[in-house]
């Protein structure tokens, strides 16, 4: 175990594992379609763009479903609507196993799609509000490891499903399992309570009485748009490779379901390193400086890996690669969005900043599919996603640096003071930049 988990304490150590496990078990259900996809495109003849549609239709309601949970969460609690989260989307993946055409997956996927952008918010703020504030970086990074492991899971069920299966039955064994993490919620329900931070602004505010728009209050708003814009460059890239790289590999690289496997076992190896990777960097050299650094690499790896005339070796490790730095950008949101905002709207911005950037983000699987029609696959890949990471690094360099922030003393003044702060420091800027002129 790394040093700092050690150190934790015992609620501390019981939270961690109850996020980390909610987010992994969300992850498992997610990433089940994302296997399915050749399979699914070959019984019910979708196309690419309806493939890339059901991908998109998930993240977009899970921005309203993060917007949502956070809500309530602010109102009634982290623990009890976490809890919601994670039984509406193994409700709905099981539901998904049900599905005979491309419309009625549509329905189930995008109403499952509220509980996967719900679970994240919440768990994220639960999380950052539990954990001292020293090592909060790498906690709170280290949860993005439960996607891969989550996702690791999902491509072993997949595996052995279909080796053993017909097509036609495999995908609809593989959702019907998405209904194990409800059994999660027993042991949250014995073993986790609320975060110290939110138990006590509680106490001290009327939760009832914050407008659900508050985000959007004169003194956040300008926040609350970088963040988001920085979470869509984030989900826009990962999501490209994450919805179409089983695809590519079988589709492009004409690798078999097999093969496939092994391929993404060492892309999700590199996405469990790369959480750790994160918060160390994070919590060392600041949060914004991580995102600046591992998004301009993550252009360039994906650049190589979709573009490049690479040998299917080259392909296998540098996936290892790409893996490390999906994950490396993605496990720093959760503690940066929590940093940016006050405990009274703390996990509505986290849902709405967070999912609302998936949202967005989710047009780019759609668009993929779209200008494969036109373009191979792998250059349509390439070319949107490392367009993504360059959003990253313009939104990282407008936000504040939050390393070492204490949760209990961020106010909607003191947001509002960093936002008068930076206008200023970019006025004089220009003004400079205009008398060497």
């Amino acid at each position: 175990m790394p040093k700092w988990f050690t150190q934790l304490s015992g609620n501390e150590k019981r939270t961690f594992w109850a996020c980390f496990s909610g987010w992994g078990l969300d992850a498992m259900d997610t990433q089940m379609y994302a296997l399915a996809i050749p399979t699914l495109i070959a019984l019910w003849s979708m196309t690419r763009a309806q493939a890339g549609l059901l991908g998109t239709t998930v993240l977009i309601m899970a921005a309203l479903g993060g917007w949502g949970a956070g809500i309530l969460a602010d109102r009634y609690g982290r623990v009890r609507v976490l809890q919601l989260t994670i039984l509406w989307f193994s409700a709905f993946t099981l539901l998904s196993a049900f599905t005979h055409s491309f419309w009625q997956l549509l329905v189930t996927r995008s109403l499952q799609g509220l509980g996967f952008g719900g679970e994240w918010a919440v768990g994220a703020v639960l999380i950052s509000e539990t954990i001292n504030r020293e090592v909060r970086g790498r906690v709170v990074g280290a949860l993005q490891a439960g996607w891969a492991v989550g996702y690791g899971i999902a491509v072993l069920l997949s595996t052995l499903v279909f080796d053993f299966l017909p097509p036609s039955v495999a995908w609809r064994v593989l959702f019907g399992v998405g209904m194990l993490p409800a059994i999660l919620v027993l042991w949250i329900r014995r073993n986790i309570t609320e975060a110290p931070v939110y138990a006590k602004a509680r106490a001290q505010t009327d939760v009832q009485r914050v407008s659900i728009w508050h985000v959007f209050s004169p003194s956040l708003r300008a926040t609350t748009f970088k963040a988001i814009l920085l979470t869509f460059g984030i989900y826009g890239g990962n999501y490209v490779m994450i919805t179409w790289l089983p695809a590519y590999l079988k589709l492009s690289l004409h690798l078999s379901i097999n093969h496939v496997g092994g391929y993404l076992s060492l892309n999700i190896l590199g996405s469990f390193s790369g959480a750790f990777l994160n918060g160390w960097m994070a919590d060392h050299l600041g949060r914004r400086r991580t995102f600046i650094t591992i998004a301009c690499l993550q252009a360039v790896a994906v650049a190589i890996y979709t573009f490049a005339p690479i040998s299917l070796t080259m392909a296998l490790l540098l996936g290892f690669v790409l893996g490390t730095l999906q994950s490396g950008t993605a496990a720093g949101t959760g503690a940066y969005i929590a940093e940016l905002f006050p405990t009274s709207i703390r996990a509505s911005a986290q849902g709405l900043c967070g999912n609302a950037g998936r949202a967005v983000g989710a047009v780019v699987p759609t668009l993929v599919g779209v200008l494969s029609a036109t373009m191979p696959l792998g250059a349509a890949m390439g070319l949107c996603a490392a367009l993504s990471y360059v959003i990253v690094v313009v939104a990282a360099l407008m936000l504040p640096e939050t390393r070492g922030r204490d949760l209990s003393e961020v106010t909607e003044a003191g947001v509002a003071q960093v936002e008068a702060a930076d206008a200023t420091d970019a006025g004089v800027t220009s003004s400079r930049s205009e008398a060497r002129t």
